[in-house]
């Protein structure tokens, strides 16, 4: 039998090495079914973040479609999703150096179909009868203007220029056709609204020439949120809409909206990426969906006669970004637990034989070096309650001196409406089995949890979620789990932002790290992309109306009132976040004589996608951490320049 070692938690060895995290590692992405075929696309650190269409055939082989150089992301919204469709084996993808549509089919080169220049296309849908994509087109070619957005057709061999079908709004998304081409169904929304605050969605008819007749509105406005709109088989409207307080499922009957079955539960994720997709058909009879109560994933059938949900057994409790497809025998979607990493599944439908396809990360960790999460609910401001994941150290062959509590790292998601993921993370478990807790917190304006929560954040940003983050840390040091004198913080973009307030604001943590993190809220709203350029007059306010509340809440301001140790990493190539405002953060604190660091990634986006820079970053962050709290690592980790120590 094995007896632990006693050694100061920070100090065990683990098999959970940065390198074992990035070894063939991939992000699993948008799926696809073109008859027996299975499609995703996989983003591979080791190929310096180059995302592959692969395809499963029905002899079990695997393949890459997309060849290298070519990259399947599309840059609309900056975020992108919906980065190809496949039709009769043709794969339509964007091109992430270009933002051209290619046309790829078995045995030849991809072919653009697009022009170059300027112009971004994503979300496609098939018109077979019209030889054409109907899809979602960013045009940023006039110098000085915002990017104007519409749906458009394309000629699939690119022979004639794209024609835009619907125009007029801010936002599209979702451009959804009718079985048999008479319908396309599409959502649109405009500024101040994100996707989640308010859309709308419209249905307008298609001459056989593919001109659309009058849109009639079906659905929505600046106060519900409908997501997801899909033809069933037998030609009806369905689409999820959080009219009730949640995502629940509805269908066009008739001149009717009907709702289909009334859950507190959400049906639907936020529209941050293209081609989100938590249902779909069966048969006219049937739909598998998957729905989250209170942050867990759960797999259903829903009789479309008597509207009853008939749960479905799988070992999973959590959705990916929101990728699911079904086929009269086959579900296939992405899902992890808290024992297996995100994979693509497929599970057939009559057998109830569940394989999975491709698992994000291959290796085997024996158990006894894996955390489990626990879901904790704490108390937080206003007598509310918040939720989070907890995951205590765990290894097997260490155990810490009975009188030594554990450090502590909490982290706070991007987004900031997201959610914290339970799936088996080998992140977390690299901090988690060399001896601290992490806590992983769903603060108020996360998603999983209904409308009112999400909207807990609207004029707090910088506020709830800091509250909750704060006192999700107090809560684990009452219960005796966390050493109130090694509480840390991290978080990337709008999960940084949340760190850098924690780590002015309040005076609870003794250490963080900023990943992409907004520090000054004036400038985000000032230099940011179309997408979110007004996201913040729902979290802060408009501006600049309210410039004093920006300025109130902006870490870069009260850089006086920071007084513990902060590492900053920074891509330089972000869009989003722009690397000046960590450049002026670290400057700020350097100036005040506090240990901090500042990492600048040269090709980095928004979110480290290279092998080498996610390797050195998790160490990075652990090594500044070892010098912070004082414990020494058991591995060999290169140092890395930290001001001030």
């Amino acid at each position: 039998m094995n007896v632990p070692q006693i050694k100061p938690y920070g100090s065990w060895k683990s098999p959970i090495t940065a390198d074992l995290i990035v070894a063939e590692s991939v992000g699993l992405g948008q799926i696809a079914l073109d008859g027996e075929d299975v499609y995703w696309v996989e983003a591979r650190p080791s190929e310096a973040g180059r995302n592959v269409v692969v395809r499963l055939t029905p002899d079990g082989l695997i393949t890459d479609v997309t060849p290298s150089p070519f990259s399947a992301r599309t840059r609309v919204h900056e975020y992108g999703g919906g980065a190809f469709t496949v039709s009769g084996g043709v794969v339509y993808f964007s091109n992430f150096s270009d933002q051209r549509v290619y046309r790829h089919e078995v045995g030849y080169a991809p072919r653009a179909i697009t022009a170059e220049g300027g112009i971004r296309y994503a979300d496609y849908c098939v018109d077979r009868r019209r030889n054409r994509i109907i899809c979602v087109q960013e045009d940023h070619t006039v110098v000085g203007q915002e990017a104007s957005n519409t749906i458009v057709g394309l000629d699939a061999n690119g022979q004639t220029p794209p024609e835009i079908l619907v125009t007029g709004n801010g936002f599209y998304s979702s451009p959804r056709l009718s079985p048999d081409g008479s319908k396309l169904a599409w959502l649109t929304w405009n500024h101040p609204n994100m996707p989640w605050d308010g859309t709308e969605l419209w249905v307008a008819s298609v001459a056989n020439d593919g001109v659309l007749g009058e849109a009639f509105l079906i659905a929505g406005g600046i106060t519900e949120s409908i997501v997801q709109p899909e033809w069933s088989p037998d030609e009806q409207l369905y689409f999820v809409s959080d009219r009730t307080g949640w995502w629940n499922l509805y269908r066009l009957n008739g001149d009717e909206v009907e709702h289909l079955l009334p859950l507190d539960a959400e049906f639907g994720k936020p529209q941050w990426v293209f081609g989100v997709a938590c249902y779909g058909f069966n048969s006219s009879r049937e739909i598998i969906c998957a729905y989250n109560q209170r942050g867990i994933w759960d797999l259903a059938r829903i009789d479309l006669a008597s509207k009853r949900l008939e749960p479905i057994d799988v070992p999973f409790s959590e959705m990916g970004r929101g990728d699911l497809k079904v086929t009269n025998r086959w579900v296939v979607f992405e899902a992890g637990s808290s024992t297996k990493p995100m994979s693509v599944l497929r599970l057939d439908l009559n057998s109830g034989q569940l394989e999975s396809l491709r698992a994000s990360h291959p290796a085997q960790v024996n158990p006894s070096y894996l955390s489990h999460p626990n879901i904790i609910e704490f108390p937080t401001q206003g007598e509310r309650t918040a939720y989070a994941y907890y995951y205590p150290p765990a290894n097997g062959d260490f155990s810490a001196p009975p009188d030594e509590q554990p450090p502590l790292l909490v982290k706070s998601h991007g987004g900031p409406t997201g959610a914290a993921s339970a799936s088996l993370n080998l992140q977390i478990q690299y901090w988690t089995s060399r001896g601290f807790a992490v806590l992983d917190v769903n603060y108020g304006g996360s998603t999983g949890y209904g409308r009112g929560y999400r909207q807990r954040l609207n004029g707090q940003w910088g506020v709830t979620d800091v509250d909750d983050c704060v006192n999700a840390a107090l809560h684990l040091v009452e219960q005796g789990l966390a050493d109130e004198h090694r509480l840390a913080i991290d978080g990337g973009s709008a999960g940084g932002y949340t760190t850098l307030a924690a780590l002015t604001f309040r005076d609870v943590f003794q250490a963080g790290a900023s990943y992409y993190g907004v520090s000054d809220l004036e400038a985000l709203a000032r230099d940011t992309h179309k997408f979110e350029s007004r996201y913040l007059d729902t979290l802060i306010g408009p501006y600049p109306q309210m410039r004093d509340l920006y300025l109130a809440r902006s870490p870069i301001n009260f850089t006086q009132r920071l007084s513990c140790p902060l590492i900053l990493f920074q891509g330089l190539e972000d869009q989003i976040v722009p690397p000046n405002q960590a450049a002026m953060m670290f400057e700020a604190v350097r100036e005040k004589g506090i240990p901090t660091a500042y990492l600048a990634y040269e090709g980095e986006q928004h979110g480290f996608r290279q092998s080498e820079n996610i390797k050195h970053a998790l160490e990075s962050e652990f090594y500044f951490y070892s010098k912070v709290f004082g414990f020494e690592p058991a591995d060999s980790i290169a140092g890395i320049p930290i001001e001030n120590l």
